[in-house]
């Protein structure tokens, strides 16, 4: 019996059903097999080793599901997400497949807002995992518009780009920071000289970047950014309020504003790679090993074997390791259809030569 004063809230139904629903999420976690960490082949006299952690083999094929994952249990264990919530995104794509993904696994409805560039593959991927689309036409309106629905069905946002950095645990409880430095514990360099990747949030590079921390690792943190991002600018220039108000054509990386999740301290060094930079590499990744994936993994890709160059020519061995992001079956219609490049004014071919000649000299000479 509460006491004058008092107020009790507690809901032991409600919080009986977000037990189930967190061991639910646990349970698909415990189900889900780590993803494998590749070698890219490169001439062994180097002396440098090139590795793909292949985030295309989660369930929902891409390097987001773990950002859905560590949402969703944000959200039920902070309460937001509840018996009957509806889960509201604002994405570009890959987070949403996998954000659908979870929610179905709840029985809750979900929407996600998306740009009207998003690719056709993408949305048939919600729909199949039972979301619902709501197209926006300018970009940068995605967030508000998430909000808004949210608010009007008495909903949950997710929140991706505010709440990335903070819903995983960087420490490590088998986060990707820590399944990298595992996996590579018998390798011949099993200490990185720099791990690359893109911001899409920024979750990814804050939790490697504090992992590298914590854990007191030598390696560099890189993260490579696509053309007309606001992220590499505002990195350089050292100012959180940049704003490109530009969507980037490499799915699932670059935004038009410096997102609250990305975190600049923690990052050595930015690459901004040009698109056609990172289709070309996302093509020389298919000839080099016969994997297709998407263009963010180009965007990683470029910056990754200009680093291992660097290396090269400065006469140091060791490793490098970056992500393959996701499987390229979701941009058959884009990425790796000539006409679309060629509609796009997108010219391949002086990267695919700077790629020609990297991969047989070991030499950086970009475009």
């Amino acid at each position: 019996m509460s006491r004058p004063g008092d107020v009790d809230r507690s809901d032991p139904a409600g919080r009986a059903w977000v037990d189930r629903a967190v061991a639910i999420v646990e349970a698909d976690a415990r189900r889900s097999a780590d993803t494998h960490l590749l070698v890219y082949p490169l001439p062994p006299e180097w002396g440098v080793d090139l590795y793909l952690k292949d985030e295309s083999t989660h369930p929902t094929g891409s390097l987001k599901h773990r950002l859905a994952r560590s949402l969703f249990l944000y959200g039920l264990c902070s309460g937001q997400i509840t018996e009957g919530s509806t889960v509201v995104e604002a994405s570009s794509g890959s987070t949403a497949v996998s954000e659908a993904y979870f929610a179905r696994m709840l029985g809750l409805p979900f929407v996600a807002v998306m740009p009207a560039s998003t690719s056709p593959e993408k949305v048939e991927l919600i729909e199949f995992h039972g979301g619902r689309c709501h197209v926006v036409e300018h970009a940068p309106d995605i967030y508000e518009e998430a909000r808004r629905l949210a608010a009007e069905c008495d909903g949950h946002y997710l929140d991706q780009f505010s709440n990335a950095e903070r819903a995983t645990d960087w420490r490590g409880n088998n986060n990707i920071a820590e399944s990298i430095f595992s996996q590579l514990a018998l390798e011949r360099h099993p200490l990185p000289e720099w791990v690359v990747v893109g911001a899409g949030t920024g979750g990814t590079s804050a939790t490697i970047g504090r992992y590298l921390r914590y854990r007191r690792l030598p390696t560099r943190l890189a993260v490579v950014d696509p053309e007309g991002s606001s992220f590499f600018p505002g990195w350089r220039d050292r100012d959180p309020s940049t704003a490109t108000g530009r969507s980037s054509r490499i799915e699932g990386i670059g935004r038009p504003r410096v997102e609250p999740s990305f975190v600049p301290t923690i990052v050595d060094r930015m690459i901004c790679v040009p698109d056609a930079a990172s289709l070309a590499a996302m093509r020389e990744l298919e000839r080099a090993t016969g994997r297709r994936a998407g263009g963010s993994t180009g965007t990683n890709l470029w910056g990754a074997f200009q680093l291992v160059a660097e290396m090269v020519a400065a006469g140091r061995t060791g490793s490098v390791v970056t992500l393959l992001c996701d499987g390229g079956e979701r941009y058959a219609h884009t990425y790796y259809s000539d006409d679309w490049v060629l509609a796009q004014g997108l010219d391949l071919e002086p990267h695919t030569a700077t790629l020609a000649r990297f991969a047989a000299t070991g030499e950086w000479v970009p475009a």
